[in-house]
């Protein structure tokens, strides 16, 4: 098996069951947002080769429900790095496998810090932005991390 360098993208895709839903078929918002995080998380330690914790989750709505049956295809990439964290955009999308019909559900963002083997925070490598979509992304998380930054104390800063 060779060694390959982090990506800056991951796609995991996942069939809803009756486990992950409610009584009337309609997919957990926990589930969805546990597989985000999954997602995230994942591309994030491609990146970085380094274990990661999730620090922030900013907002997450779901414009559509999700179904039992339905295929969930989450996309995550990176697109931003700090010295020890970087961020990642999740998208969701859910497929119907019998119609072929495909809805976006959410978009997300998380942040996370890279950890050594002591727990500590640790250097994550540089992402260098090299297509105006990367670009895009950077400026996008850029303006996120300063609003994070202008919460009221308490609040968590990366």
């Amino acid at each position: 098996m060779t060694h390959r360098e982090g990506t800056l993208e991951l796609q995991l895709a996942q069939v809803m069951l009756p486990e992950d839903a409610n009584p009337l078929g309609n997919v957990h918002g926990g589930t969805l947002m546990k597989l985000a995080d999954t997602a995230g998380g994942t591309c994030a330690t491609r990146h970085a080769r380094h274990p990661m914790v999730t620090v922030v989750m900013d907002s997450m709505t779901f414009e559509q429900p999700v179904f039992v049956g339905n295929l969930v295809v989450l996309h995550a990439c990176v697109t931003w790095t700090g010295r020890t964290s970087l961020e990642t955009e999740v998208s969701i999308d859910a497929e119907d496998v019998l119609t072929g019909e495909v809805r976006h559900i959410s978009t997300a963002y998380f942040v996370y810090v890279a950890i050594d083997e002591q727990g500590q925070p640790t250097p994550v490598r540089p992402m260098q932005p090299t297509t105006a979509e990367q670009r895009r992304r950077w400026h996008d998380a850029e303006q996120r991390r300063a609003a994070r930054l202008r919460r009221p104390d308490g609040a968590v800063r990366v």
